[in-house]
């Protein structure tokens, strides 16, 4: 949180003043900003003692000891990226900068949640059908984990992550999650519903935002506890330049039983229950606002049969590798671990 009273001295600050701003702040750190409101530099515990140490006074300028250097990231910047910069830097906070000024500092312990104007779309039409009858007067996305709706600790974590805009695509029991989640506004969020006239799959009601969204967004299920970080993802999508990428998740399967290989009638080979992975889809997706152009109005369609449509079309599909926890609540053993995993963790 950027608390500039305490945070931010003018250049000619005196060292003195500087350092009862740092006893204030507690971060062992306070930023120079110019008299346009551009940052150009920061003065920490050190700086302070080696400026004196060679023969600074209390009364001279924090310009004349401050780093001019100071560590920065983009308001688009992953968690990861905070977390190496830190490391590599030797440092507890980070500035987070756009276009030379100052938005935000992370610092020990807190993640960059500046605020993004990526949308994003939860997919929330479902029946639930192998939760039935847990689902049957009430809609997945409602089904508590512990006392609290599933989609309000999706939406926990997206506020967390700097997410505001968020579009929810509803159909069966849909009214019931527009009475709890209403506008959006008690959340700091901005959410809109795109309704579906009849079941329209995992993809088909994105085609009411073809005229609506002008950069990459995200795409998730409404029923999946995780802890994946959504920055890191579209950072790694505009790397690669893709029309669209799939977080996968590996998943694994031990065949309990010896296998064996043959060549006609003889065995060349034996093994015993052999474990197999696969990457696998774990419900997320970043897409560009191009590939809305694939899909038809009100339009049934799956999002494997959009991205299939774009790699046919010569469009890049990227797979972004998701190694946080992640539960897909689809079945009652899958929402029996979400609910031990949230009791667990309480975030």
């Amino acid at each position: 949180m950027l608390d500039r009273d305490v945070l931010v001295v003018a250049p000619e600050t005196t060292i003195r003043t500087a350092l009862m701003q740092l006893d204030r702040g507690g971060l062992q750190v306070v930023f120079v900003e110019d008299a346009d409101g551009r940052l150009v530099g920061a003065v920490s515990d050190g700086d302070i003692r080696r400026g004196l140490l060679s023969g600074r006074a209390l009364e001279d300028s924090v310009r004349t000891v401050m780093n001019r250097d100071p560590a920065t990231v983009p308001p688009e910047a992953s968690q990861q990226v905070v977390e190496e910069l830190k490391v590599r830097r030797g440092i507890r906070v980070v500035a987070v900068v756009d276009d030379g000024r100052m938005v935000d500092v992370v610092g020990d312990h807190q993640h960059i949640a500046t605020p993004l104007v990526t949308p994003v779309v939860l997919m929330a039409g479902g029946r639930g059908q192998r939760l039935y009858p847990i689902t049957k007067d009430i809609p997945k996305p409602l089904v508590p984990l512990g006392d609290v709706p599933m989609i309000d600790i999706i939406l926990g974590r997206l506020h967390d992550q700097g997410f505001r805009r968020i579009h929810v695509s509803v159909n069966h029991l849909g009214h019931l999650i527009e009475e709890h989640l209403g506008d959006g506004r008690s959340r700091d969020l901005e959410i809109t519903y795109l309704h579906e006239p009849a079941p329209l799959g995992t993809a088909g009601a994105l085609a009411q935002l073809r005229y609506e969204i002008d950069v990459p967004f995200v795409v998730m299920n409404s029923d999946l506890l995780t802890q994946v970080d959504l920055r890191r993802m579209l950072t790694f999508h505009q790397g690669v330049g893709a029309a669209a990428t799939i977080g996968a998740r590996e998943y694994g399967f031990e065949i309990p039983f010896g296998v064996i290989r043959r060549e006609g009638d003889d065995v060349v080979a034996l093994a015993e229950k052999p474990y197999h992975s696969e990457l696998v889809s774990a419900g997320i997706y970043v897409l560009e606002p191009a590939s809305l152009d694939a899909l038809g109005t009100d339009e049934y369609c799956d999002m494997p049969t959009l991205l299939a449509r774009l790699m046919d079309d010569g469009r890049r599909v990227g797979a972004f590798e998701i190694h946080e926890e992640w539960i897909d609540v689809g079945r009652p053993e899958d929402l029996d671990r979400a609910r031990q995993a949230w009791e667990r963790t309480g975030r």
